[in-house]
């Protein structure tokens, strides 16, 4: 996987413990749908608090892993690695 580090837009479902849960990401004007979340972890990066979500989601007809951050200091949104 190659390191991206983009902003990007997500849409998603924040569950009552006031974590969210990625359904749709949207890069280079194209909406993919997250077909499984596979790990959930947090991390610090640079001193600020984030969390790390491994997905997979169906590009070009192939199931293919990426990694999406969410930075919980300012609620913005990375695809990371692809």
């Amino acid at each position: 996987m190659k390191v991206l580090a983009t902003p990007i837009e997500v849409l998603a479902h924040f569950e009552t413990n006031c974590r969210p849960r990625p359904l749709r990401i949207k890069y280079k004007e194209k909406e993919f749908r997250i077909a499984q979340v596979v790990s959930t972890a947090e991390e610090k990066l640079a001193g600020n608090r984030m969390l790390v979500f491994r997905c997979q989601s169906e590009i070009k007809g192939e199931l293919r892993p990426f990694e999406i951050k969410y930075e919980l200091n300012t609620c913005k949104w990375l695809l990371w690695k692809m």
